[in-house]
């Protein structure tokens, strides 16, 4: 477990999210699960620091833009153009995601040990920066703990046997994981999602979380543990970063050595005001208390 102060360290892609939906103008958001993440801690209130790649371009500007704005220290190798994503809503307000993108992360050294190291989606599987991803948290593990969310998309991911061998290795990297039940689904179809998860606890993390959408998540412990939270019931504009705010707030929470029933109530909440507003818009920390004492005492009557 991490202090609420330690320095994270967020490694992975940024991507300009092209919001498409009928009858309306295409909106630009900033995007990327890993610099989903990173703007999330950081409107918690957690240090934060992105290790990535942008293009000299509007969009690299704009996502560099979005994120200084709430504290993250963007530490980018430039690239030709920022990698970006064609997003479409359905009439739930559910993404479906069209990539152009590349990762080339060069090899990286550090100069002092992080706090905590996370980790995920493309840029944790995708060659040739994957190698370079891996061989930094291998390097610190033994002195930071390490977070991933693997952010299945299929369109991206390959071959689904090597595409499995890559989540798991990982996987074994971590102390933390946290999946959608539609990663889960992907990766090991017709197996039901816990028993996927227990099977990922044998491999090395201590606690993996699952998403369940409208059904809310669950999550395993190493030392036997099991909690469930039901979904925040909210109007749903899009589901755009909203795994990406449970992961912040799990975090957070954990760092907070809150125990694993309230590390979820916290999670979900967050993904609730995400969805809640259009685009990857995660709560800040007075948000997400007032969220989480308005839900309180609305259970309690």
């Amino acid at each position: 477990m991490t202090s609420p102060d330690a320095h994270v360290l967020v490694i992975g892609e940024c991507v300009a999210d092209i919001v498409r939906t009928d009858g309306a103008p295409d909106v630009v958001h900033p995007g990327g699960s890993p610099a989903n993440l990173a703007y999330g801690l950081a409107r918690l209130g957690r240090p934060a620091a992105l290790l990535t790649e942008l293009g000299a371009d509007d969009n690299g500007r704009l996502i560099r833009g979005h994120l200084e704005s709430v504290g993250v220290e963007v530490r980018a190798t430039e690239v030709a153009r920022t990698p970006s994503a064609v997003v479409r809503l359905d009439g739930q307000g559910r993404a479906q995601y069209t990539f152009d993108i590349g990762w080339t992360l060069p090899p990286t050294d550090l100069a002092t040990a992080p706090g905590a190291i996370h980790l995920g989606s493309i840029g944790a599987v995708t060659e040739p920066g994957a190698a370079s991803v891996l061989a930094l948290v291998e390097r610190w593990r033994s002195r930071a703990q390490v977070s991933y969310d693997p952010n299945v998309r299929p369109a991206l991911m390959g071959e689904r046997a090597e595409a499995v061998r890559r989540v798991e290795r990982c996987v074994a990297l971590s102390d933390l994981v946290k999946a959608s039940d539609e990663d889960l689904a992907w990766l090991y179809p017709g197996e039901p999602a816990e028993a996927a998860a227990e099977r990922w606890l044998t491999l090395g993390p201590t606690l993996v979380a699952v998403t369940l959408g409208a059904e809310g998540a669950f999550a395993l412990s190493s030392d036997g543990g099991r909690e469930q939270a039901p979904a925040v019931p909210v109007q749903v504009a899009d589901t755009v970063g909203a795994g990406d705010s449970f992961m912040a707030a799990l975090l957070h929470a954990r760092a907070f050595g809150t125990d694993l029933a309230g590390c979820l109530a916290q999670a979900v909440t967050a993904a609730a005001l995400t969805v809640s507003r259009f685009g990857a818009n995660p709560p800040s920390a007075a948000e997400l208390e007032a969220a989480l004492g308005c839900y309180s005492k609305a259970g309690a009557r």
